[in-house]
């Protein structure tokens, strides 16, 4: 269990940093896009990001 987990936070951090070397500009966009969004909508990104990756943990581990 505890590996799946620090798995899951590896391939996070890697995920993100690639993100950030390869496309730094975009990022900063992507930031000032979310300044401009209302705190209601950020919470709901949020919330349907963490139910995506909770059906997809699901899902997966059903194979």
């Amino acid at each position: 269990m505890i590996e799946t987990i620090l798995l899951g936070i590896a391939l996070v951090l890697i995920i993100e940093g690639l993100a950030y070397a390869l496309a730094p500009s975009l990022i900063e966009r992507m930031l000032e896009a979310m300044r401009a969004m209302p705190l209601d909508m950020r919470r709901l990104i949020g919330v349907s990001a963490i139910a995506a990756g909770v059906a997809m943990l699901w899902i997966l581990k059903s194979f």
